[in-house]
């Protein structure tokens, strides 16, 4: 099983990453064997993955550092990097390999301080591995002082450094940035390849994995939650049931309510899972004996902590409640579908006989303006509107039509 394995219907890029790593790793031993380097090559230290969310922009750069970190002794023998089995494959998938770092957005934006030490790791030579690999997953949140910290990063690169970066599109990311990087663009799977990975990968039987990729239209993660998790499904069934409760302006007041304070659970168990593990691990590094006091001079550390933990609880409020909006815009798209007569495969077919009410009840030109409401409360929420006016407004928007 290669590293290769979990990036779905993505073979083009495949296929130009597994190139890219056969030349970075002949590269990495030209060079320990003091040989002359290859005089082309497909490798590059700087690297753009983009693509539409759930087409596996992530997965697929950890993949690529995985592989560019394979040490299988089949290489030697003409197998391509990436084996899936080694130790370098393996805690680079995992996210505990030493010379691989990864960037994530804990908030709205990703901040300057929080790339200062990346930063300069990315002028270190590699501790254990055979590249320093630094995976950015959340490249459009960089900010104004972060994104010029990474392009002087990627500008003037170590010699075995791999700057990996994701994002939505190019527009997205600065343009000095995307002009240095090899750019990939990944597209949306097939809902039948993503239902084939279930079945293969997962083990959910077929009947579920088709649906599951059929409600989430190809995107990986979301199926693979829906089809495995029936917390998953239970909400998104409660989220399909909306559109026919909003007779009244109370109903819609309290269906905006609820979402608010499904969303805000999400974040409580997933706050109660890490929050408590992290502080205490850190009290641990500075010296605290177990419930005891902080060393003088270290309560700034855990203040810092503290403030990262609260803008990780509200950007997993955020992306709960977008999930829960996604589900709503393909409802009406359904709707929309079902009103015009168009042959594009329904989405949602086990709402089927509320998409015929609401088709029947209403005209495509109210469909298309309750879809907008949807994408106007994003927008809102983008702007750091407080998600329960935010929804208010678009469940009333929803109900006026």
């Amino acid at each position: 099983m290669t590293v290769w394995d979990d990036i779905v219907g993505q073979e083009r890029v495949s296929e130009v990453l597994t190139a890219a790593a056969r030349d970075a790793d002949a590269l990495v031993t030209a060079a320990a064997a003091d040989q002359p380097l290859p005089e082309s090559s497909k490798m590059t230290h700087a690297w753009l993955f983009t693509g539409p969310p759930g087409a596996g922009r992530n997965q697929t750069a950890r993949a690529f550092a995985a592989a560019l970190q394979c040490v299988s002794p089949d290489r030697a023998l003409g197998g391509a990097p990436g084996c899936g089995f080694c130790d370098g494959c393996h805690t680079a998938l995992v996210g505990t390999h030493a010379d691989v770092t990864t960037v994530a957005a804990v908030g709205a934006e990703i901040l300057v301080k929080d790339m200062r030490d990346t930063v300069r790791k990315s002028y270190t030579s590699p501790a254990t591995g055979r590249w320093q690999i630094i995976l950015v997953e959340d490249a459009e949140r960089l900010n104004e002082k972060s994104a010029n910290a990474v392009l002087k990063a990627v500008e003037e690169p170590a010699p075995r450094t791999v700057w990996l970066l994701c994002a939505p599109s190019l527009e997205d990311v600065l343009p000095t940035i995307r002009s240095r990087c090899r750019h990939l663009n990944l597209s949306t799977p097939s809902v039948q390849a993503v239902a084939d990975m279930l079945v293969r990968r997962e083990g959910v039987d077929p009947e579920t994995a088709a649906n599951a990729a059929r409600a989430t239209q190809g995107h990986v993660d979301r199926a693979r939650r829906l089809a495995t998790d029936p917390a998953a499904r239970a909400r998104r069934a409660a989220v399909l049931k909306l559109p026919l409760r909003l007779d009244e302006v109370g109903a819609c007041l309290k269906a905006a309510q609820e979402l608010v304070d499904a969303a805000a659970e999400d974040a409580k168990q997933l706050a109660e899972e890490m929050d408590g593990k992290e502080t205490e691990e850190l009290k641990a590094a500075l010296g605290a004996a177990q419930g005891g006091r902080l060393p003088r001079g270290t309560a700034g550390v855990l203040k810092d902590l503290e403030d990262m933990q609260k803008r990780r609880r509200t950007r997993t409020q955020r992306d709960s409640l977008d999930v829960a909006l996604t589900d709503l815009t393909g409802f009406y798209r359904d709707v929309l579908a079902l009103q015009l007569g168009s042959r594009v495969a329904i989405a949602n077919a086990d709402a089927e006989d509320a998409l015929e009410r609401l088709a029947r009840a209403g005209s495509p030109e109210a469909t298309l303006r309750r879809i907008e409401a949807i994408a106007a409360c994003r927008d809102a929420l983008d702007r750091n509107v407080a998600p329960l006016l935010a929804v208010e407004a678009m469940t009333m928007a929803l109900r006026a039509g």
